[in-house]
């Protein structure tokens, strides 16, 4: 994917724990839950910007100060990973769907289980927020950074519950 002496990455205190971020010269790569410590990489001085960008944004969301990320990403996943992904990113702050309900929008009417692998796998959570699909009922499944941390992001955002059917 990446050479990583090219990429930059840094460590983010949050309500939610620890995140690495990491950054490539195309874009924002990856966002990690749970890093260990603190060190970052350098990187080449485009994937520096986009890091920089990456950590305003989420420290501007995490402060109340943001509801939707302006950034270059760069992901990588088969082309329905990259429909799910890019459908996340258009999800309103404060918002949730259920899983079928993402899979009709996107004209797969039977791929419900394939959205929660795309949101089991997105390497960018908070930035594509995946943590905004929910269970039809509005219950909460799988999250890669736990449950916990599902329901403190959608606590943040005020997130309502989607409407039955939808």
């Amino acid at each position: 994917m990446h050479r990583e002496d090219c990429c930059a990455s840094a460590v983010l205190e949050t309500p939610v724990g620890r995140l690495r971020v990491v950054a490539s010269p195309r874009g924002i790569c990856r966002v990690a839950f749970g890093a260990r410590h603190q060190s970052g990489t350098n990187g080449t001085p485009a994937a520096r910007r986009h890091l920089a960008a990456a950590v305003a944004q989420l420290r501007e969301y995490f402060a109340g100060r943001r509801r939707q990320f302006r950034l270059r990403v760069e992901l990588v996943g088969t082309p329905l990973e990259r429909r799910i992904w890019q459908a996340l990113r258009e999800i309103p702050f404060g918002g949730t769907i259920s899983y079928g309900a993402l899979a009709r929008r996107l004209g797969v009417p039977r791929a419900a289980r394939a959205v929660g692998r795309a949101c089991a796998k997105n390497p960018l959570p908070v930035i594509v927020p995946c943590h905004r699909v929910v269970a039809a009922d509005g219950s909460l499944h799988g999250f890669g950074g736990g449950l916990w941390r599902k329901q403190r992001l959608l606590e943040h955002e005020g997130a309502r519950p989607p409407h039955q059917g939808v």
